[in-house]
């Protein structure tokens, strides 16, 4: 069962380039070049949206955000763009840049949320 798993998740990380590959081919729309961007930048990301340690939500994140999100991006992909990427990707080794990419969305968003929450917090405080 864990090397069903192991070949799974090397299917997943593989299709995931080949998304990758297409969004930069020009005759993928711009509406799947942006999900794209955002799906493939998650998936190699070395750092979680939500860190593993909070339960459910931590492996939820993983669960839904990396296959839905292919999920939908190959839907948008034409199918002969697709096919030629998945063809390049079989025989083109990964690129370790776009695990810097998706850490650098994830800490900016982080780092906007925590903005957000103490500009609440101290509008809140003001009020009463």
């Amino acid at each position: 069962m864990i090397e069903r798993l192991k070949a799974r998740a090397r299917a997943l990380k593989n299709e995931a380039f080949a998304v990758y590959l297409a969004a930069k081919d020009p005759r993928t729309p711009w509406y799947a070049k942006a999900l794209i961007f955002f799906v493939v930048a998650h998936t190699f990301s070395p750092i979680d949206l939500i860190p593993d340690f909070i339960p459910v939500l931590g492996y939820l994140d993983d669960l839904i955000i990396t296959p839905g999100g292919l999920w939908l991006a190959v839907r948008l992909i034409p199918p002969e763009v697709l096919a030629e990427a998945r063809a390049k990707a079989a025989t083109t080794s990964f690129d370790r840049r776009l695990g810097y990419v998706g850490m650098t969305i994830i800490i900016i968003g982080w780092i906007l949320m925590l903005i957000g929450i103490i500009y609440f917090i101290l509008r809140s405080t003001k009020r009463i």
